[in-house]
C-alpha cells in the first residue's frame, strides 16, 4: 500500500433523505405516496408524514429528520396560502437551506409566485418520475455541496 493511501475506511456516503407531506386539509393521498414510492425505489430514504400536516408541523418534522429535500403536495387549491406559511417558517427557523418543491394541481399562473416565495420546482399533472426523482436528486446534491462548503470554511 502505498504511503500516500489512508488505512482508516471511508465514511459511508448517506442516501439523500426527502421528506413529502400534505398540507392543510386535502385529503387525497394517492399521488403523495406514489411519489414516495418512486423516491424509494430511486434510492431515496423518504419520510412521508401523512395528510393534514401543518406548516409549523412539516418544518419541524424537516428539521428532526435532518432532510435534504421537502416536497409537498397540494391538490386543494390552498397551495399560495400554505406554500407562504411553509417558506415563512423555514425562514423563522433559519432553514432557508432546506430546498422545497410542490406537487399537484397547481395552475401554471401561479407557478412564478411560487418561485418567488422560494419554492424550487414545481411539479404539475403528467410530470415523470425519472424527471421528478432527477431533479430532487440535484437539489438534495447541491445542498449537501454547500453544506460541506461550509463546514470547511
Amino acid at each position: 500500500m502505498s504511503s500516500l493511501q489512508s488505512t482508516e475506511p471511508k465514511e459511508p456516503r448517506r442516501r439523500y433523505k426527502v421528506l413529502v407531506a400534505k398540507l392543510g386539509i386535502d385529503g387525497h393521498d394517492r399521488g403523495a405516496k406514489v411519489i414516495a414510492r418512486a423516491l424509494k425505489d430511486a434510492g431515496f430514504d423518504v419520510i412521508y408524514t401523512g395528510i393534514r400536516q401543518t406548516p409549523e408541523q412539516v418544518v419541524y418534522a424537516a428539521l428532526q429528520e435532518d432532510v435534504d429535500v421537502i416536497g409537498v403536495s397540494i391538490l386543494s387549491g390552498a397551495h399560495m396560502h400554505h406554500m407562504r406559511k411553509l417558506m415563512e417558517k423555514l425562514k423563522e427557523v433559519g432553514a432557508t437551506d432546506i430546498p422545497v418543491v410542490l406537487g399537484g394541481t397547481i395552475p401554471v399562473i401561479d407557478i412564478e409566485e411560487l418561485k418567488r416565495i422560494g419554492v424550487r420546482e414545481v411539479f404539475l399533472p403528467g410530470t415523470s418520475l425519472k424527471e421528478i426523482a432527477e431533479k430532487i436528486r440535484k437539489l438534495a446534491e447541491e445542498k449537501r455541496r454547500k453544506e460541506s462548503l461550509n463546514v470547511s470554511s
